[in-house]
């Protein structure tokens, strides 16, 4: 038997497999889906349109984007006793994120395994199992609000009733801000929950074990949950001349600082300058200028603290502020980045489900030794 090859602890920089769905270029400050810039796509595409991209392969002609936005409407809608487990496990402590694994499992459970169904059928419970998370996730937000539950309009494109399901508002330029937002975050590489998603899609099993495999990984602070932390920070820093004490406390106690830095990007995160565009464009509130102001300061903190580590903000820094900005409360901000994300998942667990090979990797045993 040949000895296995040592990889860095995470896995980091190693290549696991092919794929033609988006890669993540950190050196540059750049990433794509399939052939397209994706932050380009977040300022000119419909979020239904980059979906069919991410699906299919390919941008929809007029005629197939019109298509593509009614099916995605009519799979929105949930039915009544959907709504009826929602109403039964949300308390006004429960996480939108937490009801949603148990609403996707309850709505899964005809689900057949990948390995048995034939491509069409995958991609039906793939945009199925994408559809119906923001209608869930504003369902049982409301809910826990003790509101009345808003269903899901097939005549509205996928973020505008999303927005509408969860605050109840119809601004069409909170809208179209929460949708550069939600594009900018459909895919991002080989993330944890990326990662695990495809790998329970290795084994064959079904569209909605793979999706919760992903879930669950996302539901970690170290992964989905740092927007609403990230503004945290801001209210926790207050007037940015506290910005320099502050970090310098983060930094002396091992703290990570939330909002900034990113695993692969050595360079300004594309998402986050986007996002900032965004928010000084379409809000000119205090809130927006005390971020940037505070993100300036935290970069200066850093670069005279730990001179040549190259932390800038990424995209959960600008990403708490767009979604406050647009009535999204902070328990909202870590769904709502899933209401994107799960289309990139769902993509990502097709392909795999394709190549029809499970993920089967090994660990090096460091423990005592058995006697032999």
């Amino acid at each position: 038997m040949s000895t296995p090859i040592t990889v860095p602890r995470g896995l980091k920089n190693v290549i696991v497999t092919d794929t033609e769905i988006g890669d993540v270029r950190g050196e540059e400050g750049f990433y794509h889906y399939r052939q397209f810039d994706a932050t380009e796509l977040a300022r000119t595409c419909t979020f239904e349109d980059v979906w069919h991209l991410m699906v299919f392969g390919s941008l929809p002609d007029p005629g197939q984007s019109e298509a593509f936005a009614r099916r995605i409407a009519a799979l929105r809608v949930i039915d009544g006793a959907t709504v009826d487990l929602l109403r039964s496990i949300v308390t006004p402590e429960t996480d939108p994120l937490a009801a949603l694994r148990v609403a996707l499992a309850a709505l899964g459970l005809a689900d057949r395994p990948l390995y048995d169904v034939p491509a069409a059928d995958r991609v039906d419970s793939a945009l199925r199992a994408a559809a119906v998370v923001p209608t869930v996730l504003a369902a049982a937000h409301r809910l826990s609000r003790g509101q009345e539950v808003l269903d899901a309009d097939p005549d509205a494109d996928h973020v505008s009733d999303y927005l509408r399901m969860a605050t109840g508002s119809t601004d069409a330029e909170a809208a179209d801000a929460l949708r550069t937002y939600l594009v900018t975050t459909i895919d991002h590489g080989f993330n944890a929950s990326t990662f695990a998603g495809r790998v329970v899609a290795s084994t064959g099993s079904d569209m909605t074990s793979s999706v919760l495999g992903a879930l669950g990984a996302f539901l970690g602070p170290l992964h989905g949950g740092a927007p609403s932390r990230a503004l945290a920070a801001l209210d926790d820093i207050g007037d940015p001349s506290n910005t320099r004490d502050w970090v310098r406390g983060r930094i002396e106690s091992g703290e990570k600082i939330m909002g900034f830095g990113h695993a692969v990007y050595r360079t300004h995160d594309p998402r986050s300058e986007l996002l900032k565009s965004v928010v000084q464009q379409r809000f000119n509130s205090p809130l927006v200028h005390h971020a940037t102001a505070v993100e300036a300061e935290i970069e200066a903190a850093i670069n005279e603290l730990k001179p040549g580590r190259r932390l800038y903000a990424n995209v959960e820094f600008y990403a708490g502020v767009l979604m406050s900005e647009v009535g999204l409360p902070p328990e909202m901000f870590t769904p709502t980045f899933a209401v994107a994300r799960v289309v990139g998942w769902t993509a990502n667990i097709l392909e795999q489900a394709a190549e029809g090979k499970i993920i089967r990797p090994v660990a090096r045993y460091v423990g005592p030794l058995p006697a032999r």
